[in-house]
C-alpha cells in the first residue's frame, strides 16, 4: 500500500481493522476501527509516530518496504497500550539503529508489556524537542486522556499535532481526511463515551489546549485526520461540559413487564413536560449506545425485576458501568418490580454512589403497579421537571 503524504513529507502509514467487532473485549464496534500510524521525513532523520496493533504488525512491515522505508531513527511511542505500541519490537528488529522515544510513564509500560530494553527507550520531558533536521518534534505529556502514559506529538514547523487516542474515533476509511459526516460524529461521541468519559476534566483541559495551539491539523491515533479541528473540538467541548441537557436516560430490565410498564409511562408523562426521554433495554440494547445517552444525559432512572433478593445482574451491571464512566448526571431515581422481598435499591444506590447523585425516593412495586403507583410515577415526573427547570434546562 502506497503511504498517504498528509503535508511536506509527513505521511499516513496505518491500517484499517474493517473485520474487528469489539475492542479490549468490551466494546462493540459498529464500523470496525483504524491503528494510524505516521511516517515523518526530515532533511536529516525519520521518526515513525505511533506503531501497530500486533496482528497487523506483518501488514504494516511490509506496507513500510514497499514505501521503501530504509531507515528508522526514532520510534515515538505516545502510549503504551498495545494497538498503539504493540509493533515496537518488530521495528527495534528491522531498525536495529532506531531509538524509542517516550515519556517516563510510558516507558515502564513498554518495558513490561513489550520488553524493550531500557538501552533502546530515550525518556523526554514536558515540552522537550528533538530535532528530524528541517523539522521539530515536540512532546507534550498528557496524562488522562486516557491513560496516564499518554502524550501528544506535535510537528512544529508543520503545525499539525498527533493527539494518540484523545479525538479520536473507531472508524474505517479510505480518505484520510475527515468528512465531517454525522456518521463521524457519531462514532466520535461513542467513542468519547466509552473511552474518555472517565476523564472529563482532562478531556476539557486538553480541547482548550489543543483549541489554543490552533493546529492546521489533528491526527489522532484511530480514526480520520482532522483538516477542520474546529469540528471535533467544539463535540469535546460539549461533551466534556459541566451541564447536561435536557435527557432522562432510561435503562430498564424488566422480566415480566411491569419494570416496563413504569418505564414507559413516566417517559410519556416526561415528555408531555417538554423533557426528552431515552429508554434503553439492558438485554438488548448496545452499550455503546447507553454510554452515549450517560454523555448527555441529566437524569438517570435505573429500573429493574428482581431477582432472588437483589437487583436484575444486567441492572447491577449498568450501575456499575455508569460509575465507572462518571457521566455529567445530577439527578437519579429507581422504579422496579419484586415477587417476594429482598433489596433492590439499596445496592443499586451504592453502587451510583460515587456519582453524588441527587436521588428521588424510588418507587418499588409488588408485581404489577396499580393505580396509587402510577400517582407516585406521576409525582417523579414533577419532580424531575422542577429539577431540571430549577437547571435551566426548560
Amino acid at each position: 500500500m502506497k503511504f498517504k503524504e498528509i503535508k511536506n513529507n509527513i505521511f499516513y502509514c496505518g491500517l484499517n481493522d474493517c473485520d474487528r467487532t469489539i475492542f479490549d473485549e468490551l466494546i462493540p464496534l459498529e464500523h470496525g476501527t483504524s491503528y494510524n500510524s505516521y511516517l515523518v521525513k526530515g532533511s536529516e532523520k525519520t521518526a515513525l509516530i505511533d506503531t501497530m496493533y500486533p496482528p497487523k504488525t506483518e501488514e504494516y512491515l511490509k506496507n513500510l518496504d514497499e514505501n521503501n522505508i530504509t531507515k528508522v531513527d526514532y520510534i515515538i511511542a505516545n502510549h503504551g497500550e498495545q494497538d498503539h505500541s504493540g509493533s515496537i519490537p518488530a521495528l527495534l528488529e528491522k531498525y536495529p539503529d532506531a531509538i524509542v522515544v517516550t515519556n517516563s510513564k510510558c516507558k515502564e509500560n513498554i518495558k513490561e508489556m513489550l520488553l524493550v530494553p531500557d538501552e533502546k527507550i530515550k525518556v523526554i520531558n514536558d515540552k522537550e524537542e528533538i530535532s528530524l533536521g528541517d523539522k521539530t518534534l515536540r512532546f507534550i505529556i498528557a496524562p488522562g486522556v486516557h491513560w496516564p502514559d499518554t502524550m501528544f506529538t506535535y510537528i512544529v514547523e508543520d503545525n499539525l499535532i498527533c493527539t494518540c487516542d484523545f479525538l479520536g474515533a473507531h472508524y474505517t476509511f479510505d480518505e484520510i481526511f475527515a468528512d465531517d459526516s454525522k456518521e463521524l460524529e457519531h462514532s466520535a461521541k461513542r467513542y468519547y463515551a466509552e473511552i474518555m468519559m472517565p476523564f472529563r476534566t482532562m478531556c476539557k483541559k486538553y480541547t482548550k489546549l489543543v483549541r489554543d495551539m490552533n493546529p492546521e491539523m489533528i491526527l489522532p491515533s484511530h480514526g480520520p485526520i482532522y483538516k477542520n479541528p474546529k469540528f471535533i473540538l467544539d463535540l469535546y467541548e460539549d461533551w466534556s461540559a459541566d451541564e447536561g441537557k435536557n435527557l432522562v436516560l432510561m435503562p430498564y430490565v424488566s422480566m415480566y413487564g411491569s419494570v416496563e410498564e413504569m418505564i414507559d409511562y413516566l417517559a410519556e408523562k416526561l415528555e408531555a413536560k417538554g423533557i426528552k426521554t431515552e429508554k434503553f433495554d439492558i438485554v438488548d440494547g448496545d452499550l455503546g449506545d447507553l454510554a452515549m445517552g450517560l454523555v448527555d444525559a441529566t437524569t438517570i432512572v435505573l429500573g429493574s425485576s428482581m431477582v432472588l433478593a437483589g437487583p436484575h445482574p444486567m441492572a447491577f451491571n449498568i450501575a456499575y458501568l455508569a460509575n465507572v464512566l462518571k457521566p455529567k448526571a445530577k439527578v437519579a431515581t429507581f422504579v422496579g418490580s419484586y415477587g417476594w422481598g429482598g433489596n433492590l435499591f439499596g445496592k443499586l444506590g451504592e453502587l451510583l454512589s460515587g456519582l453524588k447523585l441527587d436521588v428521588i425516593e424510588p418507587l418499588l412495586v409488588k408485581g404489577k403497579p396499580k393505580e396509587v403507583d402510577f400517582k407516585r410515577l406521576d409525582d417523579i415526573a414533577e419532580t424531575i421537571y422542577e429539577k431540571h427547570k430549577a437547571l435551566n434546562l426548560i
